[in-house]
């Protein structure tokens, strides 16, 4: 698959610029929306489950759906952070922490876990590569797991857990028979599990590119190294406290955390570390890139300059020969002969012809 062309100026454009940030000199805990608003009206979304009842799913927008109080797990999906009246009634509804609301409306974020009385808080980045763009999407996810129930946050109306929504339909799963907690780890594990895919989708850039380089390294090719490179940095920057926060996550001493959840986690952490270790595969493939592009780059110009040396060679001594017979003496035997011109013609043709044989012997050409 080829890749589109990115010159090194387009690839400077795609760098995101830094946001200023609104809630600074604030109270703590004041709830301030500080991204970008990304769909029209909140939406809320309450799945209710338990291990023999069925499954419930109510939609509506802009309002906290009623529950009738009877499932064991109660999910509320919230899609879109611009709504600060919505996010604060459940916050009031739960008993959410205002430290905790605080972040959640703060889309920049680094992903953190904390230990609250009433609850587990997790938030941790959702990745998403745009092909055109070419650039890596972040989405903040805060999820905010209680005595049976669990509150996830997204920025987009896109829906983030459509495997974990499937489970929850099935009866089969192992979701149906845990609690809150473990509804928690399902959702982070999700979206870990999306960083494989985007880590593969940056494998087969890699690979293209490496292609290219080889074949035809230009200034494109700089600039696709470039802007990966920045992606690079964003994944990094992403996933990287999402180590220590999964890390503090696993080893949890809460009421709420059921028993034999904390494997799952310990498994979710160990994901996590190696996905971070495949970052760091990632940035190390692409240093090698651009020293194999300097490598090209030098190769090139390397032959251009071989080929230039070996006809400015081949020119010189058929420079000398034409200045000799280019003076204007008049007394040169030579111009009086009567084939002189065919003699010089073949002259210059026997060195020309002896210097290319001699250079080819020597694997110059």
């Amino acid at each position: 698959m080829s890749l589109p062309k990115i010159s090194t100026k387009a690839a400077l454009k795609l760098k995101p610029r830094k946001k200023k940030r609104q809630n600074t000199g604030l109270a703590p805990g004041s709830l301030i929306f500080t991204g970008q608003k990304k769909l029209e009206e909140a939406q809320v979304m309450l799945v209710e489950y338990s291990i023999d009842g069925e499954v419930t799913e109510q939609k509506a927008e802009g309002k906290i759906p009623d529950s009738d109080g009877q499932a064991m797990v109660k999910w509320y999906d919230v899609r879109g952070l611009h709504d600060v009246a919505l996010v604060e009634q459940l916050g009031q509804q739960f008993g959410v922490h205002p430290l905790a609301l605080e972040d959640i409306l703060d889309t920049q974020q680094r992903p953190k876990f904390e230990d609250y009385e009433n609850g587990l808080f997790l938030i941790l980045k959702a990745l998403s590569y745009d092909e055109e763009t070419q650039r890596v999407q972040t989405e903040q996810v805060a999820i905010f797991a209680g005595d049976g129930f669990v509150l996830s946050f997204q920025e987009n109306e896109t829906d983030l857990f459509p495997g974990v929504r499937e489970r929850i339909h099935s009866g089969r799963a192992k979701i149906r028979k845990r609690k809150a907690d473990y509804l928690a780890y399902a959702l982070a594990d999700n979206i870990v599990d999306q960083y494989y895919l985007l880590l593969d989708r940056i494998d087969l850039i890699l690979d293209d590119l490496e292609e290219e380089i080889l074949s035809k390294a230009n200034r494109d090719s700089k600039g696709k190294i470039h802007n990966l490179r920045l992606q690079t940095i964003t994944l990094r920057k992403a996933i990287a406290p999402l180590r220590d926060a999964i890390g503090a996550f696993s080893r949890v001493d809460s009421p709420l955390m059921s028993e034999g959840t904390d494997v799952f986690v310990r498994d979710l952490y160990d994901h996590v570390v190696q996905v971070m270790e495949n970052i760091d595969t990632v940035r190390d493939m692409m240093n090698g890139l651009y020293d194999l592009y300097l490598s090209e780059i030098s190769f090139k110009m390397n032959s251009i300059m071989q080929v230039l040396t070996i006809i400015s060679t081949i020119f010189i001594p058929l420079t000398f020969l034409a200045g000799i017979y280019g003076m204007n003496f008049q007394h040169m035997p030579e111009l009086s002969w009567e084939y002189g011109y065919y003699y010089l013609w073949g002259l210059m043709i026997m060195i020309s012809g002896a210097l290319i044989y001699y250079f080819r012997r020597r694997n110059w050409l």
